[in-house]
């Protein structure tokens, strides 16, 4: 029977800010590997028999990313699902469930009715093998009808985690007693000693058909209102958009809430694979390697007399005395600095930034989009100086502003420009300005990457005073 990858891309990441961001979340950066944590999940099931194209879910801001990232991996999707807002991984698996079987040929059962493994896009598992052999477990049992979590084998008391509590018996997959929240120290403690508990990876494994007949059953208005959202989805370009009011009326809520618990066919298959889901720096921390005064040093680092911390640098040199089991990360504009044993509260400090209404818990300085990027490099009272990078033979949508003019100087490559009905060529060097009000775009027609300079003036320099005309990412409309 095929099995079809669902990797569930939806996530935010707000504890490993100021990394991870609203619009560059952790699944989609390179934290642990060489690939973003997005393509080591795909790479990790290479070698599994008899799989299929994955389907990705994925929030519908993140969609030019995902594309490139799978791109990149050489992997087509069978379906890349957009959400217009998070509804939690219940729906997320309903909708996916439900473009399995419809995508799926019919006749051979063996193949329209495909088991499906969920994946979140941003664990980190170390020993693939003991993976994989785990998948061929918990298969065997969505064959026959079980819905399949993952329970990771605890290697220590955590509290951060929710536990599973097998029934006492035969494995390799055991039928579930409960599910229980995250406990406390001594309580964890005590699960961990008694060896029936598990770590909730949330990893799922069942076939299409039968996850949809508990979801029927079990979670009616999540599977009526996504039965809705993805009978009126539209396609937009490579992407399945799901439709903002159908699936806003889906309830939030997690499979393991919605389904897991509450039916009487659920099975946990023990893994025990150098599993994480980096939930946040000190999880990080433990998830790389470190040096001899066990200290994680990423990028442009200098450390003196310091032990026990995780210390990354993007963008300039960060240089620590006398630090002990403390984070510090630096980006281009931010820096977070933290005792390892106080790493969770990061997110109180994002929920500081998102009342005061500042940009950094959902923008990097540089910001991806699908022609390439720019970073506002320098700004101040009615100006805005950015580099902007366009990919080959990738051009930006034909627009304009209304509140802003703006300069553009080559410093590499060659640029193709439409301004007003003018079409022309810059090369390096050159210059051009587009004044307030007037249709524009930019073009790479060459096989070297394009660099600009752009300087904007105006009363009103924001992201959003745009119009678009033309776009051949769909973006027609958007104002971001």
């Amino acid at each position: 029977m095929t099995l079809i990858p669902v990797i569930l891309s939806g996530g935010s990441g707000t504890r490993l800010w100021p990394l991870s961001r609203e619009m560059f979340p952790k699944q989609l950066l390179p934290l642990v590997g060489k690939g973003t944590m997005l393509q080591e999940t795909l790479a990790r099931l290479n070698g599994v028999e008899d799989i299929g194209t994955p389907i990705v879910v994925s929030n519908e801001n993140h969609r030019f990313l995902v594309a490139e990232q799978l791109r990149a991996s050489g992997v087509t999707a069978q379906a890349i699902l957009l959400e217009p807002m998070g509804r939690n991984t219940a729906p997320a698996v309903t909708v996916a469930a439900m473009a399995a079987i419809s995508s799926a040929p019919s006749g051979d059962r063996s193949v329209s009715d495909p088991v499906l493994l969920v994946l979140p896009a941003d664990h980190v598992i170390s020993d693939v093998e003991a993976f994989q052999k785990a998948i061929a477990v918990g298969r065997a049992a969505a064959v026959a009808g079980k819905l399949v979590t993952f329970g990771v084998v605890p290697t220590k008391a955590e509290t951060g985690y929710g536990y599973i509590r097998r029934v006492s018996g035969a494995g390799p997959a055991y039928a579930i007693e409960q599910f229980v929240e995250k406990p406390d120290l001594a309580t964890a403690q005590k699960y961990v000693d008694s060896g029936e508990y598990f770590w909730n990876s949330g990893m799922f494994m069942f076939k299409a058909s039968k996850v949809l007949e508990e979801l029927r059953v079990l979670a009616p208005a999540i599977y009526e209102a996504c039965t809705q959202a993805f009978t009126t989805a539209r396609k937009d370009l490579d992407f399945t958009r799901l439709p903002e009011k159908e699936f806003g009326a889906s309830p939030s809520d997690s499979f393991d809430y919605a389904v897991m618990e509450k039916t009487h066919n659920a099975v946990v298959v023990p893994l025990s694979a150098g599993w994480s889901d980096v939930g946040s720096w000190s999880a990080l921390y433990e998830a790389v390697p470190s040096d001899k005064n066990d200290n994680v040093l990423l990028g442009d680092v200098l450390v003196e007399s310091s032990s026990g911390c995780y210390l990354q640098s993007t963008s300039r040199l960060v240089a620590a005395v006398g630090l002990k089991d403390h984070v510090v990360v630096e980006t281009k504009d931010a820096v977070l600095v933290a005792p390892k044993n106080r790493v969770q509260d990061v997110k109180q400090l994002v929920a500081q930034l998102n009342k005061q209404g500042r940009s950094e818990t959902s923008l990097h300085r540089e910001v991806f989009r699908p022609w390439g990027s720019y970073d506002s490099i320098d700004s101040g009272e009615r100006f805005q100086v950015k580099r902007l990078s366009v990919k080959p033979g990738a051009s930006m949508s034909l627009q304009l502003h209304h509140h802003r003019a703006e300069h553009w100087i080559v410093v590499a490559g060659t640029a193709r420009i439409t301004r007003g009905e003018e079409t022309f060529l810059l090369e390096e060097n050159q210059s051009t300005y587009i004044p307030l009000g007037t249709r524009h775009r930019i073009e790479n027609p060459g096989k070297i990457p394009l660099h600009i300079i752009e300087v904007q003036s105006g009363t009103y320099l924001g992201e959003d005073d745009i119009v678009r005309f033309e776009d051949r990412y769909g973006r027609q409309g958007e104002t971001k």
